[in-house]
C-alpha cells in the first residue's frame, strides 16, 4: 500500500470511525522522508512531482548560503555540524538537515567580507587570510566613513572570531535540494545559546 496524505483513514475529531468510501487518489500521495544527512560527498536527486515539475531531493550535503541579516551580506559556506533541532535529538545524532534545524558554520567567508568592507579582522590572523601588505588611502577613508555606522553584536563577533557561527536553515532540503539559511542573532540568538548551555550543563 502507497502513503496516502488523506484523512480517510483517521478517526473524526469527536473520536468515531470514517467510512472509507473511495480508493486512494494519486493527488492524494505521499513519499518517504528525504533524511538529509550532513556528509561531503554531496548528493541530489530529482523526484517527478504533479504536472511534470521537478523536486530536488537532497540525500547528503554539505555547504549553503547563508544570510547575515545585519549586515545584509549573504556568502556560501561550509556546514559544521547539527547543534540542534526541537523536534527531536535523533535528529541531532543523525546530523540531519531539515528545514529548522540549527547549525554551525564555517565563519571565514564573513571574516573575509568584513575585513574588505571595514578593514577590521576580526580574531587572529590565519594562514588563509588575504591580507594586501599596502592599502590606499582612498580605501581607508572608505573604511573610516563605513565604521561610523557599524554595529556588530558582540555575541555574533565572539563566534566569527571562534572560527564558527550558529545559523538555522530556512531552505527544505528534502524539497528544494539545498541546505540554505541564516546566521542567527538578537533575541533569536540568545534563545538558542541558551538551550544549548541547558544541555551542556545536562550532561
Amino acid at each position: 500500500m502507497g502513503i496516502t496524505r488523506s484523512r480517510l483513514h483517521k478517526r473524526r475529531v469527536t473520536g468515531g470511525k470514517r467510512k472509507i468510501h473511495s480508493k486512494k487518489r494519486k493527488y492524494e500521495l505521499g513519499r518517504l522522508p528525504a533524511a538529509t544527512k550532513l556528509a561531503p560527498n554531496v548528493r541530489v536527486t530529482t523526484v517527478r512531482a504533479r504536472g511534470g515539475n521537478q523536486k530536488f531531493r537532497a540525500l547528503r550535503l554539505d555547504h549553503g548560503n547563508y544570510s547575515w541579516g545585519s549586515q545584509s551580506v549573504t556568502k556560501k559556506t561550509r556546514i559544521l555540524d547539527v547543534v540542534y533541532n526541537a523536534t527531536s535529538n535523533e535528529l541531532i545524532r543523525t546530523k540531519a538537515l531539515v528545514k529548522g534545524a540549527v547549525v554551525t558554520v564555517d565563519s571565514a567567508p564573513f571574516r573575509q567580507w568584513y575585513y574588505k568592507r571595514y578593514g577590521i579582522l576580526l580574531g587572529k590572523k590565519r594562514a588563509t587570510d588575504k591580507i594586501p601588505e599596502t592599502v590606499s588611502d582612498s580605501k581607508k577613508k572608505r573604511w573610516a566613513s563605513r565604521l561610523s555606522d557599524a554595529k556588530l553584536e558582540k555575541a555574533v563577533e565572539d563566534q566569527v572570531k571562534g572560527g564558527k557561527v550558529l545559523a538555522r536553515i530556512s531552505a527544505r532540503p528534502g524539497q528544494v535540494g539545498r541546505a540554505d539559511g541564516y546566521v542567527l542573532e538578537g533575541a533569536e540568538l540568545g534563545f538558542y545559546l541558551r538551550k544549548l548551555d541547558k544541555k551542556k550543563h545536562k550532561k
